[in-house]
């Protein structure tokens, strides 16, 4: 079984969706027990970091976040709840990976980073089992994780950022794969299958 996480900033209708397309079981839950005992969990993410984490917070969901060994896939803004920090609210987050989640120049884009763009796969990873350099996949955020040596993949919006980051369990994504097509029913369909 998925667990998908529901705290209340997540965009878990479209993913629920997307596992649904691909005859996954699984199950939306804020519970710390099913969490635990879910074979993969994809903690999804859309809206404000600092309200995000003080929604796990309130769950107790932050712990169990930063010790479970099961794979684990952070879409969007739950990629970027898994860094140190993020200047979004000036927020601790899970610490997952050693980076902190900045904000795009306003003065040199536009700001959501919002639509199709491609991305550069940089380390080979199961993720991208059948995934072509330069592929388009859909992205909606403001804030961004620089590259750092878990960065797997890139996509530039006027700087590169990293699109997709991996440590041990852990697995982010900036781009939203269940918004994304073929391409990012191919990724969620790696994740289960790892």
């Amino acid at each position: 079984m998925i667990a998908v996480i529901d705290y209340g900033a997540g965009n878990v209708a479209s993913v629920a969706n997307a596992l649904t397309e691909l005859q996954q079981e699984f199950k939306i839950t804020s519970n710390e027990a099913e969490i635990c005992i879910a074979q993969k969990i994809i903690f999804p993410g859309v809206g404000e970091a600092s309200f995000a984490i003080r929604q796990l917070h309130m769950l107790n969901l932050f712990t169990v976040l930063r010790i479970v060994k099961k794979p684990i896939l952070g879409i969007c803004l739950g990629m970027q709840m898994m860094a140190d920090f993020s200047k979004e609210g000036n927020v601790t987050c899970l610490g997952i990976f050693p980076v902190t989640a900045e904000k795009f120049d306003e003065s040199k884009t536009k700001v959501p980073h919002m639509g199709w763009n491609d991305i550069n796969i940089i380390k080979e990873t199961k993720l991208f089992s059948g995934i072509k350099n330069g592929e388009r996949f859909y992205f909606a955020n403001s804030y961004y994780l620089p590259e750092c040596p878990y960065t797997t993949s890139i996509s530039n919006n006027v700087i590169n950022f990293s699109a997709s980051i991996e440590k041990d369990n852990y697995y982010g994504v900036q781009f939203h794969p269940e918004k994304s097509g073929d391409a990012g029913l191919k990724i969620l369909k790696n994740f289960i299958d790892l």
